[in-house]
């Protein structure tokens, strides 16, 4: 397993029309997202990265929606991904569309996501899926230098781990649009093969007490009074 922290400089897409068949990408990412918007609530959402400024977010519950990245002209706020310039806990919810796909370093692009997030707080994230036609494109040598075969692609699995690490209770996690090439991916293809999705999403919420409940110690036991030996016993004399 590769490590997760690299010295490659990876250059963001300004927006989806820049990935080959990214508006097939952005529709079906969107299509995902749009039962979940109405579930998410609180003051403030920040999307981090160009992609995820992209998504149409209209029908999310949070109204106070702000754009996030190092450049382009669809943001709000422009700063480093890994300082962002947010107060402790001050961010209801997350969207991060392809972020770590991009990032040199994702352990610490979660962490200062982490470190922002209310307790309870959403995280949506998507990322290329290793595990399809998209991965496959990385090992022919003529491709894996175009996008979006130059992207980062973790497991899904690998994720979740990382997730768990930082107490996040995932929710839902699912993997779509096997055809790239295909407006609507593959529907026979998508409904058999999910796995074999070009995308995959994830969503989970920032908890701050322990999914799996740690096991009394047995030293911490206070140990119980015992009588001692002989103490109370009778004697009956013999005749």
């Amino acid at each position: 397993m590769k490590p997760a922290h690299t010295l490659q400089q990876l250059a963001s897409p300004q927006s989806w029309a820049a990935l080959p068949w990214g508006e097939y990408y952005r529709a079906a990412l969107e299509r995902q997202l749009q039962p979940w918007w109405p579930k998410l609530f609180g003051f403030h959402l920040l999307k981090l990265g160009n992609l995820s400024a992209g998504l149409a977010t209209d029908k999310c519950a949070i109204s106070h929606q702000v754009n996030v990245g190092l450049n382009g002209g669809n943001l709000q706020v422009i700063a480093d991904p890994y300082q962002l310039p947010f107060a402790d806990k001050s961010v209801d919810a997350c969207l991060m569309a392809q972020a770590l796909s991009y990032a040199d370093d994702p352990h610490r692009m979660l962490r200062e996501v982490d470190r922002i997030l209310i307790d309870d707080g959403w995280l949506v994230l998507s990322t290329f899926n290793p595990f399809s036609v998209l991965g496959l494109g990385k090992l022919i040598p003529g491709l894996r230098q175009r996008q979006p075969f130059a992207s980062r692609m973790f497991t899904q699995m690998r994720l979740l781990d990382w997730l768990s690490l930082l107490n996040y209770e995932v929710l839902q996690q699912t993997r779509f649009h096997v055809l790239p090439w295909h407006r609507q991916g593959g529907v026979f293809l998508g409904t058999h093969l999910p796995a074999l999705g070009c995308m995959s999403m994830i969503v989970a919420r920032k908890r701050t007490v322990p999914l799996t409940p740690t096991p009394m110690k047995l030293g911490a036991r206070k140990p119980a009074l015992s009588r001692a030996v002989g103490a109370t016993k009778s004697y009956r004399k013999l005749p």
